[in-house]
């Protein structure tokens, strides 16, 4: 037996409103790698999906934002990653465990709006273009901040007056702003190749604040080694 009641009027106008802004934005990210950020025009992103300027201003406020609404949503996964990690992890245990969970499940969390190697091109792009990568910079550090207030709430820290949150989070997100500009840099763009990096560089903190550095490293590679 099929169930034949009319689905409300408003759910159908918001599936359509959440149809149309996916459109814009995966438009909008294929022509920015296609031709170029600053290249890219509105008008461009528009007549690609066949609406006009007011309806995208409608969904976004600029180039910008499209360009990052991917990320904003990666961003949110990998908080609410964290916020699910047991309460007897370290706070830098918590953040290595918490971005690779992310990394594992990036695919699921967005896929609904574009596709992973869409987003994966669309983050290299912007680590590799200037003023996007300015306003990620930007960016970083508002999230820096909410990571903080997250670590010292989880830890029972007053942010105020103990520093330890924000320089947990200072470590954590530099491996993470290392490891996303090597990771832009080279030939393999997947989230194997982003993961796999992270967790080698993330590995790499403890050794890096120790003493004696007169030990040989241990060697972190880009890529796995050809066993064939």
């Amino acid at each position: 037996m099929t169930d034949e009641r009319p689905v409300p009027v408003a759910g159908l106008r918001e599936r359509k409103k959440r149809r149309t802004r996916d459109a814009l934005l995966r438009a909008a990210l294929l022509l920015f790698i296609s031709q170029g950020y600053e290249r890219t025009t509105v008008d461009e992103i528009t007549d690609t999906v066949e609406v006009s300027q007011r309806t995208f201003f409608r969904y976004f406020a600029n180039k910008e934002e499209v360009a990052f609404a991917v990320q904003d949503l990666v961003e949110s996964h990998f908080l609410a990653a964290l916020r699910a990690r047991p309460a007897d992890e370290a706070p830098l245990e918590a953040m290595r465990n918490a971005v690779l969970a992310a990394w594992d499940t990036v695919e699921e969390a967005i896929s609904d709006v574009v596709p992973i190697d869409l987003y994966m091109r669309g983050y290299q792009l912007i680590e590799s273009t200037p003023a996007l990568l300015a306003v990620h910079l930007r960016r970083s550090t508002e999230l820096e901040e909410e990571i903080a207030r997250l670590i010292a709430a989880r830890e029972g820290a007053d942010l105020d007056t103990d520093p330890r949150p924000r320089v947990a989070v200072a470590a954590f997100c530099g491996v993470m702003r290392v490891t996303g500009r090597l990771w832009g840099q080279g030939e393999d763009t997947s989230v194997a190749a982003i993961r796999r990096m992270t967790e080698a560089y993330l590995d790499q903190i403890g050794p890096a604040l120790a003493a004696d550095w007169r030990r040989p490293p241990v060697a972190v590679r880009n890529e796995p080694k050809d066993t064939a």
